[in-house]
């Protein structure tokens, strides 16, 4: 595993993970921004969470010297990962803009729904929508040649002053009982040496990956076991042991709670 403590401080930069694959984290909003470097030029990678964090990541590309944005890949929908989009295109005269076809309203020059690949010249990478999870349009950008993978939010890095483990982003819009299987199929991709960059935090294994799919899994066993045992929804969090800290779990526990079949449901106990 590359030495990444760098990538922790906002502003810092490009930090080279892997060959010719760089991450910085621009502030506001520490959300890690990739490039992949081909004979072609450049795919970035989510474009930071504001215009003005934008401007500093083309500020850190061109003193990179790698090359020109070619190509733009979306992780997911979510601004803070997209709220650049515009200045980078800008900056380098309309590059195409890739995502899954469920962060449509984003309105990509390009949409996909199960895989795309994007030549650099003397690399292809690979975006892959492995399946729901933070959100339904999750995609992942694999770089086969040097065993890197760029997964958005699916994955919550470790973060400097902050847990030891980054909690997922258990938000308004997350497939909880969906995230595990998901997982799952990133997680047969990855080997021994992967390196795996998410969303925020720091650059992680796959060992770390497996340990938080368990705790995902977890959270959503959790939910069902509660729910087909008539614990209602409002008592769920008081009623169990989690995995991660209970205040970051509300969302995730009505979202499961909601995404449950009938048949995984009894009438909540009084």
């Amino acid at each position: 595993m590359p030495d990444t403590a760098s990538v922790d401080e906002p502003g810092s930069g490009f930090v080279e993970v892997a060959d010719r694959c760089w991450v910085a984290r621009p502030a506001p909003g520490h959300v890690n921004v990739g490039l992949v470097g081909g004979a072609s030029g450049l795919l970035m990678v989510d474009t930071s969470s504001s215009g003005r964090a934008a401007s500093s990541v083309v500020e850190h590309v061109r003193s990179l010297g790698a090359g020109e944005v070619v190509a733009i890949f979306n992780t997911h929908e979510h601004a803070g990962h997209t709220s650049g989009n515009s200045v980078v295109s800008q900056a380098y005269g309309g590059p195409r803009i890739v995502a899954h076809d469920a962060a449509r309203t984003l309105s990509p020059t390009e949409a996909f729904s199960s895989a795309r690949v994007v030549d650099l010249g003397d690399r292809q990478v690979e975006l892959l929508h492995l399946g729901r999870g933070h959100t339904a349009g999750d995609a992942v950008a694999r770089v086969p040649d040097t065993d890197v993978v760029l997964v958005g939010d699916l994955v919550a890095g470790p973060v400097r002053n902050g847990p030891g483990e980054g909690v997922p982003g258990f938000g308004d819009d997350c497939f909880l009982l969906e995230w595990p299987a998901t997982l799952d199929l990133l997680l047969s991709l990855l080997g021994e040496r992967s390196v795996v960059v998410p969303g925020h935090g720091a650059a992680v294994d796959r060992a770390f990956v497996d340990e938080q799919r368990g705790k995902v899994g977890t959270v959503a066993e959790t939910v069902r076991d509660l729910a087909s045992r008539g614990v209602p929804v409002d008592r769920a969090l008081a009623s169990a042991r989690w995995p991660f800290p209970t205040e970051h779990l509300g969302r995730a526990v009505g979202r499961g709670y909601r995404q449950l079949p009938r048949s995984g449901r009894r009438l909540p106990i009084v």
